[in-house]
């Protein structure tokens, strides 16, 4: 919101400069973006939390202003003239859903004469970034501007039988013989409404001539043949309002205030002021009274605060006077209703509020201890943590998980954090078959309308968004939880997702570059695996992995049930999300991975390191394309030989001496024993069992150096 330096002068003696007051503003808890100096003086560009809306008035920014500087507020107090005649005789008024609209206010000025409005008034207009159209219209805006309360103007004989009804949209018939109500708003646009939306009608309630909260419609609207004015003032339910203006694509100054939670008890205030500045400036007679229909009305809450909790919150004492005038200046009327009511700083302080109707997000004492704190000065506090309430205690899986996320970035991984908000196409390129999406019933925006089935989904997303700026080399993990539904039961899983693209070794003096591969990812997950005692690897895939470079992963002592998979993203989808690298992932479920590694870590026992040295052999060999190198490792260990310590394989190659359908695979042998240095003729031995059994079973062919 614009805020105009020298409005807020209308309701506070302000003598600090902008610069001073965008300052102190600032540390009182209003971002704000900048300053400006324009032909109409200087303009402080506030960026007004969600939770704020009384800040989105001159007005309620003037309050904050004497809070801060401890000046009183002078308080609009309008007294317009009427005729005798009655508004309740002119205007009927009925609202038929209350609960999309909690109050409804109507008065009556006859015989305005509609021109341009004055120089003052299209300067402030100008100056909050609102065009100037006719006195009548601008002061609608200038009033919304001021007190933060939107209202709209009718041209009052437009208005069938001068009867106005709120009510919801009419939907489209079942059977498709009525279509869905219609509307031309005062964009010139034609619009379709649901059920769900607030509608301003006319007569016997069949026309809509306004979409409540939002935007008016163009058969009402003043112009400059209009002679009698109906001036409307209302309150809607923020959340339908906010539904609405997201159905229909359409957000307004208004609907962002009604949105946000407006006043109910301004809109009479905001009415009066209205009529109030119409009477100076397009003349006319106002009827007396105001129609005013109010089934909303809720008694003011009463909210308790007390010096212990602020002591144990802030870790610092505020004065009794202090807190006195900062609660007074924001509107919540403190009262000290301890025994001790006399004693300065007493130490069983407490004090009853009264939530006013302009801050209704303030419903507990913590609430009111920050607006103590925060009109006091947040600097004038320790920087140190309040005293917990209860101990501090690590969550069941710290320790693993803190295994984990070192063993990733000793890999090379870096950790982010994503929100789990995906757009439903998205997530449905990586959701399994037969898993149903939690969708979002108030989703944020149209690309976050459901929780993300897999990890999956964010993991390629931060992938994709690295490729796009130009980082070619990513390496991410991320440690979180998919949501699936199980009929009407939402499911949380905790997973451990991984991405990789790019090289997988950078080009050095001695060695090329190389890229990330399926084998790269398997060793790094082959490392996460040593934590759990090993992961059994069983070639498989989802429908959007490479088929030929894609598995399912199982922990050793459980065989039978997958904890996760991993592979390369297939082409089709690649293409889809526009990468032109080939990218590498992998899920795992992390309950069953800790359970492993707890039982992993409850089995090891110590043993002494052995006093003989170790001896290595490496096995070049030729194996038919398709062998893997776990059936090289199980021929292998299915000799029984004790002394085997090790098999690694060192080094792959393809090339034109290697015979076509076959690989060559450098396989490194480790023998130790504990009992004796190892002969020549012992180790010959070993390798010639070797040598036959990968011959025999495998068809392997001995390469020579």
């Amino acid at each position: 919101m614009k805020v105009v330096y020298n409005w807020l002068k209308d309701f506070v003696d302000l003598t600090a400069t902008p610069q001073d007051l965008a300052s102190r503003l600032a540390l009182s808890g209003t971002n704000i973006a900048g300053v400006e100096n324009g032909p109409h003086g200087a303009v402080i560009d506030a960026e007004v939390s969600s939770n704020r809306p009384d800040c989105l008035g001159h007005y309620g920014v003037a309050r904050e202003v004497g809070a801060i500087y401890k000046l009183p507020l002078r308080h609009v107090a309008p007294k317009p003239a009427e005729s005798s005649a009655k508004a309740s005789d002119a205007v009927k008024v009925e609202i038929q859903s209350s609960e999309l609209c909690g109050r409804f206010t109507a008065r009556v000025i006859r015989n305005v004469k509609i021109q341009p409005s004055p120089k003052w008034l299209k300067d402030r207009l100008e100056a909050s970034g609102v065009a100037s159209i006719s006195n009548v219209v601008d002061i609608s805006n200038y009033v919304m501007l001021e007190l933060g309360h939107p209202l709209h103007t009718f041209d009052y004989d437009k208005v069938r039988d001068h009867k106005i009804i709120v009510r919801r949209a009419k939907p489209a018939d079942a059977a498709g013989k009525a279509a869905p109500e219609k509307m031309r708003t005062l964009d010139g646009i034609e619009r379709t409404f649901d059920s769900n939306i607030c509608m301003i009608s006319d007569g016997d309630g069949s026309r809509p001539i306004g979409i409540g909260g939002i935007m008016g419609g163009a058969e009402t609207e003043i112009s400059f043949s209009t002679k009698n004015v109906l001036i409307e003032c209302a309150w809607f339910e923020p959340v339908a309002i906010r539904r609405a203006a997201r159905f229909l694509k359409l957000h307004t100054e208004a609907s962002t205030r009604f949105g946000r939670g407006a006043d109910p008890e301004m809109a009479e205030l905001a009415s009066r002021r209205a009529a109030e500045l119409i009477l100076q400036l397009a003349g006319g007679e106002l009827l007396s009274g105001v129609v005013d229909i109010y089934p909303g009305k809720r008694a003011p809450k009463k909210i308790r605060v007390t010096r212990a909790e602020i002591l144990r919150v802030m870790g610092a004492d505020v004065p009794d006077k202090q807190v006195e005038a900062s609660l007074s200046a924001l509107g919540f009327a403190p009262v000290r209703i301890d025994q001790n009511r006399g004693a300065e700083g007493s130490l069983l302080a407490a004090w009853e509020c009264t939530q006013p109707s302009w801050r209704a997000e303030v419903e507990r004492e913590i609430d009111l201890i920050e607006e103590i704190a925060r009109i006091y000065g947040l600097d004038k506090f320790p920087p140190r943590l309040p005293a917990a309430r209860q101990g501090a205690a690590r969550l069941p899986h710290y320790e693993a998980e803190t295994r984990l996320r070192e063993r990733l970035i000793g890999l090379g991984y870096r950790e982010i954090l994503t929100i789990p908000h995906v757009a439903e196409e998205r997530d449905a390129l990586f959701r399994p078959n037969g898993v149903s999406p939690a969708r979002l019933s108030n989703p944020l925006s149209e690309e976050a309308n459901v929780l993300r089935s897999t990890g999956i989904v964010t993991i390629a997303g931060a992938l994709e968004w690295n490729l796009n700026h130009g980082q070619r080399n990513v390496r991410l993990f991320e440690i979180g939880r998919h949501y699936r539904l199980n009929g009407s039961e939402s499911i949380e899983t905790r997973v451990l997702t991984i991405g990789a693209t790019g090289e997988a070794r950078e080009k050095g003096l001695y060695d090329a570059a190389c890229d990330f591969s399926f084998a790269d990812l398997k060793g790094d997950l082959d490392s996460l695996g040593e934590l759990v005692g090993g992961f059994h690897w069983q070639q498989d895939g989802l429908s959007w992995l490479n088929p030929a470079r894609a598995a399912t992963i199982a922990v050793l002592e459980n065989l039978n049930f997958p904890v996760g998979y991993a592979g390369q993203l297939a082409r089709r989808v690649a293409e889809k999300l526009k990468l032109r690298q080939n990218v590498f992932l992998a899920e795992l479920e992390l309950d069953p991975v800790y359970a492993a590694m707890r039982t992993a870590k409850e089995a090891r026992r110590y043993e002494p390191l052995p006093k003989f040295p170790s001896v290595e052999r490496d096995f070049s060999l030729l194996l038919a394309d398709g062998t893997k190198f776990s059936d090289v490792t199980k021929t292998i260990q299915s000799l029984g030989i004790q002394e085997i310590s090790a098999v690694e394989a060192t080094d792959l190659f393809r090339g034109k001496s290697v015979p076509a359908g076959k690989y060559s695979l450098l396989v490194r042998v480790t023998f130790q024993s504990r009992e004796a240095t190892l002969t020549e003729a012992q180790i010959g031995d070993y390798s010639g069992k070797i040598i036959y059994a990968l011959e025999k079973n495998l068809g392997a062919q001995r390469r020579a150096s």
